[in-house]
């Protein structure tokens, strides 16, 4: 490596330092003070992962209790489900902040939801994504 080149990765691994240094030094954002989204264990609340929950309705916008919830990891492919309760609500827990996921709701009576899409771009540690089963066109 030619000494011009050293000094080149130096000067930009001083430059890449000086804007680490910048970014630590920002003022923290306040967390507001409502209460959380989501009951259960919140413990693990910094452990990089994230929640995501809502409520699913059915077409003439009543909660709809016993819908199936459908969340797909688009890496894995893996599918976990959650039956809604008697409030139409559901949650998953758990879910990495690296990773896109689907949501899908269906009922026993052949409606299904929109397929609604949790991003990696969505940094909210509890989403809140709401349903709306509808006939199958």
């Amino acid at each position: 490596m030619t000494l011009r080149a050293k000094w080149m990765l130096m000067g930009l691994g001083v430059l890449l330092g000086g804007f680490a240094y910048a970014m630590a030094q920002e003022t923290p954002v306040p967390t507001p003070k409502n209460p959380p989204l989501f009951k259960g264990d919140r413990s693990k609340k910094n452990d990089g992962s994230r929640v995501v929950g809502g409520v699913v309705r059915d077409p003439q916008d009543k909660l709809a209790d016993g819908a199936v919830v459908k969340l797909k990891d688009t890496k894995s492919l893996s599918i976990r489900s959650f039956i809604t309760k008697e409030d139409g609500s559901y949650s998953f827990q758990g879910l990495s902040t690296g990773v896109d996921y689907e949501l899908k709701a269906e009922n026993k009576e052949g409606l299904s939801s929109s397929t609604k899409i949790l991003s990696v771009y969505d940094n909210r540690k509890e989403a809140v994504i709401n349903l709306k089963l509808e006939a199958k066109k």
